[in-house]
This record gives C-alpha cells, structure tokens and sequence, in this order.
C-alpha cells in the first residue's frame, strides 16, 4: 500500500471515528483540476449539515477558495469543520479564525499587487516593459490590409506573429462587415 493511500485510511478513519455517514474522496490534485466530488458535495449539503475536512488543503485550493465554499456554506446554512487546526464556523471562535484567514487573504493579495505594481514602475523605467502584445483583434487594420495586397492568410499570419485562425476570423468578420 503507498504512502498516499495510507494517508486517505487514516483520514477516513477520523472521519468514520466522528461518525461522518457520507464521504466525498477527491482524486484529482493540482490547482486546476476539477473537483467533481467537491461540487457534488456542494450540490448534496443541506441546512442544518456540518461538512468535515481532516485538513484545509482537503477542501480548498487557497484562502480566497476557502473563503468562497463557506460563504456557498452559510447561504445553504451548513457549518465547516476542520479538524487539524480546530477550525468550526458554527462556533464564534470558528467564525473569528476564518474572518482572520480572510483578512490575511486580502493583505496578501494587496501586498502582491502593490509589489507586481512597483515591478512595473521599475520595468518601465529601464524601458524593458512593452505591456501586453498586440491581440489579433487589435491587428485587425494591418491583417486586412495585408490581405488586401494579396498576401495568403498564413503569410500574414507568421508576419504578424497570429494565429492562421485568427487571420480567417478577422477576414470573415471584415467580409461580413462590407
């Protein structure tokens, strides 16, 4: 048995040991990956339910992530119970501790923003910040023109660094607008 699936036994152990009657287990991991089990229990909760989590990362992806399924939580009238930090949003201490990670959730995201903010000041004054390239969209003059002087849609595609698709949709949009 691996180590992953002897840390799934010892979590559904404390699980069954609070005498949790459904579990919803998570495959999936990364950042980006769909977490059908989570929507379905989402889906499946009803007021007056406790949802149980053996760890924060169990259930959210982040604090802003966390933020949101228990703010999905109260509007259905159901609590989070973590239990390795003793986290229990139907206990005022509960509540305290997650307006806490809120709080430190929203000085993170401003102190990023602050320094991505100051990273651009000082790109900009070594002149190494250009901003964002041109979107196809924004190339729409220059590909109809090139269009215009004969040239196939993949030639003006790699000479404007753009996608052939982009070219076909932009000339189709051009057309249609004549």
């Amino acid at each position: 048995m691996s180590s992953t699936d002897q840390k799934l036994d010892v979590q559904l152990d404390q699980l069954k040991a609070l005498g949790v009657d459904k579990v919803y287990a998570e495959k999936a991991s990364g950042a980006d990956a769909e977490r059908v089990e989570l929507a379905a229990l989402l889906d499946y909760v009803r007021e007056g339910d406790t949802v149980v989590a053996c760890k924060l990362d169990r259930i959210a992806r982040s604090t802003a992530h966390l933020l949101s399924i228990v703010e999905m939580l109260n509007k259905k009238g159901v609590a989070l119970r973590v239990l390795n930090i003793d986290l229990d949003t139907s206990t005022p201490t509960g509540k305290l501790m997650l307006t806490m990670l809120g709080a430190i959730a929203t000085f993170e995201r401003e102190m990023m923003l602050e320094r991505q903010a100051d990273g651009i000041a000082k790109a900009k004054e070594a002149g190494k910040y250009l901003g964002r390239k041109p979107t196809a969209k924004a190339k729409s003059a220059e590909v109809v023109a090139l269009l215009g002087q004969g040239k196939t849609k993949e030639a003006v595609a790699t000479e404007l660094g753009i996608g052939v698709a982009s070219v076909y949709r932009i000339a189709k949009e051009h057309k249609a607008g004549k």
